[in-house]
């Protein structure tokens, strides 16, 4: 017998979950049921990445990237104080070590100054040595609004606010969706375990938001690739030489911020990620393997316009990947001190990109919708960050397209 919602959400990560606190915050009396097909919430990108607070710092102005993640930040942090969420807003540094990045320092530093990012000062090689001592380098800037969370922590609290809010709404764990059924006032969801009748659908699905989008009838062009990031953490005797978070000055040719260090919630130092085209979307070991999700992606022309435009990083990813003396040069360039033995392997984590098919990567985040449902299709970092603001967002969305 099929089971009636008001609304059902696709996908458990962070954004589902502000997504459904959001929806039901606006809405105390709808039933609203998240679905998840792992055995905890936050499990994939939110579960899996550096755990940082972003400021808004590198995004286009009036951007959807720029625009949820300062009003998402903000309320991200009052959501944490509120509620005890392990936090800090400790603040980061980004450095510039060699005379060719300052262009790129101030460019950046106009962007943060255009998003009103509080706390944004410049600072020069004395200042930074100040906060952080054991960094070499020429300029910077000190952005002291960026912090760091447990987004996993945040995650859960935030379904659990939402189903104390109504007896009849509630969250499925280890429960896929696996089909979709369109009606003329709704949606039916086949999942592994039980089939469900609602009026709208929210798709929140992280790695698996084309595949979703297109068992939904969505005509999307573009795929999802993955990206495997590998840490290193610190050891007990090199933690003492990072306080903070450190940024290297993004180089704007390559699509990812750069390896970083972060000091984690739990006072572990975090190194990393690097950033390589990943097997298996999500696997998380080195030589994991999904013939699937290899074809899907090498299939796609875009990919391999990726790969062209960024050959000579995607090696030099790679080599870092399965080489500790590779990866400890690169973060050499900002402690010079740190030696093999401060350094030791940690996690990793995957992140989704959608692709567009000419291989650009710098798509802003994207949500569409159709007559039964919202697709969040592009999220990727800082969507964590953005998470109250982008479900928000969704609510709305919901409110001006569908009557429920």
């Amino acid at each position: 017998m099929e089971q009636q919602f008001d609304i059902i959400i696709i996908g458990g990560g962070i954004v589902g979950a502000a997504t459904l606190f959001k929806l039901q915050e606006r809405h105390p009396n709808k039933s609203i049921l998240l679905l998840e097909k792992e055995e905890e919430l936050a499990n994939h990108q939110t579960g899996n990445n550096s755990g940082v607070i972003h400021s808004g710092l590198y995004y286009k102005p009036g951007s959807l990237k720029a625009v949820n993640c300062i009003k998402g930040r903000r309320e991200l942090v009052k959501f944490a104080q509120k509620y005890g969420i392990d936090h800090d807003v400790c603040g980061k540094v980004v450095v510039a070590t060699d005379k060719k990045e300052l262009p790129n320092l101030e460019k950046i530093h106009r962007t943060g100054i255009e998003n009103e990012i509080e706390g944004l000062t410049r600072i020069n090689a004395a200042e930074i040595r100040e906060i952080e001592p054991h960094v070499e380098a020429i300029d910077g800037l000190h952005v002291a609004c960026t912090g760091i969370i447990d987004y996993r922590g945040a995650t859960n609290k935030m379904a659990e606010l939402a189903i104390a809010q109504q007896s009849e709404s509630a969250v499925h764990l280890n429960e896929e969706a696996q089909s979709f059924e369109k009606l003329q006032d709704g949606a039916i969801v086949i999942t592994n375990k039980n089939k469900y009748r609602a009026k709208v659908l929210v798709f929140c699905g992280g790695l698996q938001a084309d595949r979703l989008a297109r068992k939904d009838g969505v005509a999307l062009k573009e795929k999802v690739v993955g990206f495997r990031g590998d840490y290193y953490e610190l050891t007990d005797q090199g933690k003492h030489k990072v306080k903070h978070l450190i940024y290297p000055v993004p180089n704007p040719d390559f699509p990812f911020l750069g390896v970083h260090f972060t000091r984690m919630t739990d006072g572990e130092i975090e190194c990393g990620p690097n950033a390589v085209f990943t097997f298996k979307r999500e696997g998380y070991g080195k030589t994991d393997f999904d013939l699937k999700d290899t074809m899907d992606a090498l299939s796609y022309p875009g990919t391999w316009k990726l790969f062209m435009k960024n050959m000579s990083f995607g090696i030099n990813e790679y080599r870092r990947a399965f080489s500790k003396r590779l990866f400890l040069s690169t973060l050499q360039r900002m402690i010079p001190s740190l030696t093999m033995e401060d350094i030791r392997p940690g996690r990793a984590g995957v992140r989704a990109l959608l692709l567009r098919q000419d291989g650009d990567t710098r798509d802003d985040f994207r949500i569409e919708y159709t007559d039964h449902s919202i697709h969040v299709l592009n999220a990727p970092s800082p969507a964590a960050t953005a998470s109250l603001a982008i479900g928000e967002q969704v609510a709305e969305m919901v409110e001006k397209h569908f009557s429920f």
